[in-house]
């Protein structure tokens, strides 16, 4: 948690932001004169001093919020892992976005290490002075609050968490903020007659959950709502087209990325009163090759009552995706806005440095891209020409579950829009959602991505 304090720990690790306009209200203490002047003299961007057991960072403020932020995950690297106590001392959004790398790599998943104890970080609290208001420290606090849960999400295994067990993770979110959620369970989806959802379910000894939220403030600045889709797909084997390659599987608890995205996004706006009305909208299974799996050939009727010749059954994310966009035409939405670890072509587009990001609603996609820059989760748009549907055509049935080798993520997407009877966004975040290795503030395992551009997304929406 991050507290806004008037007064600095005499005795505490503190962090200096320093710049030309604030050299009067940022005070250091008068023994690291000659240091700091040194410090300023100098090309380096940040450096620090140990005295005793005590730790003073110094950090030159620059424009770019990014390297802010990294600078943030320096400090978290060079500080103790058993320091308690850090104190911030700054003003702007320099300083905010510093305060936010660091907290960003505060975070750990150590549920299931015998050592867990000996090996988490101390500290759980910064203080940070300077002018700042309580609503901006606030919103800073819950915008972390939810990336940590949707990391914390994406890092489980399935054998904890489950379909029934996200459902039950989202509910306590819906508890604490205020939001309402409902879960469907395999009866009611089944009375909706979602095809998609029920298919891919067929293989596991697992039942899926369809979880539906709601954010309603009193009096939205939208009058149509925006409906956030996420996939929640909580392990993928790829089912009877079972994934081949050496650690293809490994990292496939991470498949629900989407589904932590945007309840992550759904729990931090409502926590940080975001006047704006959200509906959100989360498929949930895994998808395995036991039982009476669905199998290449198969054809399945939607929930819309397209049918679905199926020719790949690890393309089991756009078939419970596409139930949950048709699902969404009832709420006549402004827009739909999905987010999936969709395609494995995403990686091969943007790698992992970035999202990519089509649909047939411009102006939405620009503010999301803006919204991404802002935050640094970057979003590479595609192109989303009517021709890729082309490549979807089927002999058999309505349409097929994939478009062939080449432009696996555009048709994915043209796959989902058949579906959306409304303005339409989708977003692969395939490769960042996911880092098989530490990667600055972002962490190793799941990474929340996404979160943070939503929340600032919705944050800006102007209605």
């Amino acid at each position: 948690m991050i507290q806004l304090v008037n007064d600095v720990k005499t005795n505490g690790n503190v962090v200096f932001v320093l710049s030309k306009d604030n050299k009067g209200a940022v005070v250091v203490p008068e023994f690291l004169n000659d240091f700091v002047k040194s410090f300023e003299e100098s090309k380096k961007e940040e450096d620090f001093a140990k005295v005793g057991s005590q730790y003073f960072f110094f950090i030159k403020e620059n424009t770019d919020l990014e390297k802010m932020r990294l600078a943030g995950f320096n400090i978290r690297k060079q500080l103790d892992k058993k320091a308690d106590n850090l104190s911030i001392v700054g003003n702007g959004e320099a300083t905010l976005a510093l305060t936010e790398g660091f907290m960003l790599s505060n975070y750990q998943f150590l549920k299931y290490f015998k050592e867990a104890e000996e090996m988490k970080y101390a500290l759980t609290n910064v203080e940070v002075k300077g002018d700042f208001t309580a609503k901006q420290i606030a919103d800073l606090n819950n915008t972390i609050k939810a990336v940590y849960w949707a990391r914390t999400m994406v890092n489980e295994p399935v054998n904890f968490l489950t379909a029934t067990q996200l459902s039950k993770e989202i509910e306590l979110l819906g508890k604490e903020a205020n939001f309402s959620v409902k879960v469907l369970e395999r009866k009611e989806i089944e009375e909706l007659k979602m095809g998609g959802l029920l298919a891919v379910n067929r293989g596991s000894v697992e039942q899926p959950t369809f979880t539906v939220m709601e954010y309603k403030p009193a009096n939205p600045i939208n009058k149509k709502p925006i409906v956030l889709v996420g996939k929640g797909v909580v392990y993928d084997t790829g089912g009877l087209s079972l994934k081949p390659t050496a650690g293809s599987m490994d990292s496939m608890k991470s498949d629900m990325g989407g589904a932590a995205c945007m309840a992550g996004t759904i729990y931090a706006a409502a926590l940080n009163e975001v006047n704006v009305h959200v509906i959100g909208l989360i498929p949930a299974t895994d998808n395995r090759p036991g039982g009476d799996a669905y199998a290449p050939g198969d054809v399945i009727t939607m929930y819309d009552g397209t049918t679905i010749e199926v020719l790949n059954t690890d393309a089991e994310g756009r078939m419970i995706l596409a139930d949950a966009i048709a699902y969404a035409n009832q709420y006549e939405p402004a827009v739909i806005i999905d987010a999936a670890t969709l395609t494995g072509a995403a990686l091969v587009v943007a790698g992992d440095m970035a999202s990519c990001i089509m649909g047939n609603e411009e102006k939405v996609i620009q503010d999301i891209v803006k919204s991404g820059y802002n935050v640094h989760e970057r979003l590479a748009q595609l192109p989303f020409w009517d021709d890729y549907k082309d490549l979807l055509k089927s002999n058999v049935a309505d349409m097929k579950n994939i478009g062939g080798r080449y432009a696996g993520t555009i048709t994915a997407g043209k796959f989902l829009e058949h579906f959306a009877k409304h303005p339409y966004v989708h977003i692969d975040i395939a490769g960042p959602a996911w880092m098989d290795s530490p990667r600055d503030y972002k962490g190793n395992g799941g990474t929340g991505s996404g979160v943070r551009t939503l929340v600032d997304f919705l944050t800006n929406y102007k209605g």
